[in-house]
């Protein structure tokens, strides 16, 4: 498929006019740099050069846009779908990134619940986006002084319905974040025919392909190996450059 070209150059344009410091400076740089490798067609490199902004905190919605673009253009469409879905955890709102992401998973044939395998992720995009947790603390603090208030001055009793209710909101709102932030790790799988191993060995046996596309949960990880369990129950080993993690710090290539 082509290279969508016009989100990579306002992306640039957004990432270089927002740079303040030395250190934003060069990261625009880099992202103008690998969006004009991309152009060109020189994909792995351009791919590289999103992959050191992102292990080094540069992350952004539009840097995995862009990223997921590159890599359906070198012929990765896991990676492409891994990309897109990291974009949505930045901004969940982003309405290009969520049709993107349902065309990738047509194409894949996959099921909608074999890319959202936890059912609290899309919860904690939410609350991530709207800080619903900071919302929450503010309210449970706005109304300790309304019940205090009640305590001391008869005269403003009649507070004790917005009291309350801001204070189980609040209650709901703490508490649900807090929830959604216990899920489990999930990572996408991104090469076409990743075996399932039997043990974290070069020696193991596999006991099964996991499927291009799929989101599957981390259960541990043990050096180059993550131990996976794919959406029909089936548990192994896979092999860490096969599936990339969801959520959390970009670990470079190797």
């Amino acid at each position: 498929m082509g290279l969508k070209l016009a989100p990579i150059l306002l992306a640039a344009g957004l990432l270089a006019g927002a740079a303040a410091d030395g250190g934003g400076v060069r990261a625009g740089e880099r992202f103008r740099e690998a969006n004009d490798l991309a152009r060109a067609g020189d994909y792995p490199k351009a791919i590289a050069l999103y992959e050191g902004l992102a292990s080094g905190g540069q992350e952004s919605a539009s840097l995995y846009w862009n990223w997921a673009q590159t890599a359906a253009a070198r012929g990765a469409p896991g990676e492409a779908l891994w990309a897109l879905l990291r974009a949505r955890e930045l901004d969940p709102g982003d309405r290009a990134v969520a049709r993107e992401i349902e065309r990738r998973r047509e194409a894949f044939n996959l099921d909608p619940a074999e890319i959202a395998p936890d059912p609290w992720a899309g919860g904690l995009r939410v609350a991530r986006r709207y800080h619903l947790d900071l919302a929450g603390v503010l309210l449970v603090l706005l109304s300790l002084p309304l019940h205090a208030a009640m305590r001391l001055w008869p005269a403003v009793r009649g507070a004790s319905a917005p009291a309350g209710l801001a204070l189980g909101l609040g209650l709901v709102l703490t508490v649900g974040s807090a929830a959604s932030s216990l899920t489990r790790p999930v990572g996408v799988v991104i090469r076409r025919g990743a075996p399932l191993l039997d043990a974290a060995s070069p020696t193991a046996e596999a006991v099964g392909t996991l499927r291009e596309g799929e989101v599957v949960p981390i259960l541990e990880g043990s050096g180059d190996y993550l131990r996976v369990e794919d959406s029909s129950g089936a548990r192994g080993w896979a092999l860490a450059p096969d599936v990339r993690r969801l959520l959390g710090p970009i670990a470079p290539s190797r």
